[in-house]
């Protein structure tokens, strides 16, 4: 070694340093990969990426043969500056040359390479793996005997790597996912995931049809009065009972029944011939489920039932898609056929409403974890029905009840100005 020339030993710390940042780096690029960009990386064919994948299918290796290399290289740096010391100096440089060292390998071989590898994986993560693929090979006998001694000792604290699996994301981890993508997922998009999201939260009687405002076809009209609701229908699909949709029949789907309108006449008989057999959904059922439902099923339309098979309203399709996208039409002159906004700022709105509707059209915070619908909802606050003209402030928002029907809130006129943040006390959430 004395016969080294010392330019020659400072070459090769030099070289050292290097393989001790390249090690470093690498480890925190590889282990940093964003997993679902590496898998679509791997789909597209990506070199890299799939080099990058094979390597990380068994990361104990990895992380054997990357610590091997790195431990290695610091050692042997550490060896080599001792002796430039002793080059150099007595043996007091050896303490000066190992702060050096710490210091130097500190700064351009662990923090630097780590800090780049983080902030651009790809960049450091795939061009290593076409290192540490070959070099796998090469010191596999090497790296198989550290991992069995390593194994050996977690064993021995009653920890098995094999038993480890790999996590999926909750929704809410992946909700924090969505929010987080920022500019890599348009708004709109990012709207619409967040909303596939919630409809585990949702369930059926969040966005049925009450069953007091169900429009069907009541098969002891004459078939005259049936015929004249089916052309003035808005819908296409319409639930046909006798007397009451208690007794129902099934679902008339208009479609089938054109030809049936193009005739002169027809009778209850041929309704009956068209007419598809209920489709019934359980109380509870949340909505995501249901999407499933509905698709394996082959329907669109079904009636919500409580578990003592009373029907309590109606759901479609087009409900659901509803609360992933908003809603597909609207009244030009309103935000939706129920909620009317006026030129004082005021909004005129159905009492029949869904509170989740309100919330999700107009960006309110009603409470929605009671009743289902505004009339719900102010009834169960006041713990009467209002008359006519009562005004209440609930959850921070001035209410006015303008019209009340058969025990029912049918009109409110809402003022979203006022919040509950800006209301003082909780007297003021009283009706007067």
């Amino acid at each position: 070694m004395d016969e080294i020339p010392l330019s020659v030993l400072l070459g090769i710390l030099f070289f050292l340093i290097l393989l001790s940042a390249f090690f470093s780096g690498s480890e925190t690029g590889l282990m940093t990969l964003n997993r679902y960009r590496l898998r679509h990386l791997v789909k597209i064919k990506h070199p890299g990426a799939m080099r990058a994948a094979r390597l990380l299918e068994t990361p104990d290796r990895l992380i054997g043969l990357i610590l091997l290399g790195n431990n290695f290289v610091n050692i042997l740096a550490s060896s080599l500056a001792t002796i430039i010391a002793l080059r150099l100096g007595n043996e007091g440089a050896i303490a000066v040359a190992a702060g050096l060292l710490t210091l130097v390998v500190l700064i351009f071989a662990e923090v630097t390479p780590k800090t780049f590898a983080a902030l651009h994986p790809e960049r450091v993560a795939f061009p290593a793996a076409y290192v540490y693929g070959p070099l796998s090979k090469i010191l596999y006998p090497l790296v198989w005997t550290v991992n069995l001694l390593t194994n050996w000792l977690l064993r021995l604290m009653r920890v098995r790597p094999s038993d480890a699996s790999t996590l999926g994301l909750s929704s809410e981890e992946l909700r924090s996912v969505v929010n987080e993508a920022g500019a890599m997922i348009p708004q709109r998009h990012q709207k619409m995931l967040l909303s596939i999201l919630d409809l585990e939260k949702v369930t059926v009687e969040d966005i049925m049809v009450p069953r007091n405002e169900i429009i069907g076809i009541d098969l002891g009209e004459a078939p005259a009065a049936i015929e004249e609701q089916l052309v003035n229908s808005q819908y296409t699909k319409l639930p046909l009972f006798r007397d009451s949709i208690d007794d129902v029949i099934g679902f008339l789907y208009l479609r089938n029944i054109v030809h049936l309108l193009a005739q002169d006449e027809f009778s209850h008989e041929d309704l009956l011939k068209v007419v598809r057999e209920p489709y019934f959904i359980p109380e509870g059922t949340p909505l995501n489920k249901q999407l499933l439902n509905f698709q394996r099923m082959k329907r669109r339309i079904g009636l919500v039932v409580d578990e003592y098979g009373d029907i309590m309203g109606l759901v479609t399709l087009e409900d659901i898609l509803e609360e992933i996208v908003g809603e597909f039409t609207t009244d030009p002159a309103a935000v939706s056929k129920d909620i009317h906004p006026q030129e004082d700022g005021t909004y005129l709105v159905d009492g029949g409403v869904h509170v989740r509707e309100l919330n999700r059209l107009l960006q309110w915070e009603l409470p929605i974890n009671g009743p289902k619908t505004l009339n719900g909802l102010i009834i169960e606050y006041m713990e009467t029905i209002p008359e006519p003209g009562t005004s209440l402030l609930l959850a921070g928002y001035p209410m006015e009840i303008v019209q009340i029907k058969d025990n029912v809130v049918k009109t409110v006129r809402i003022q979203p100005q006022l919040r509950r943040s800006n209301v003082a006390g909780g007297a003021n959430d009283q009706p007067r």
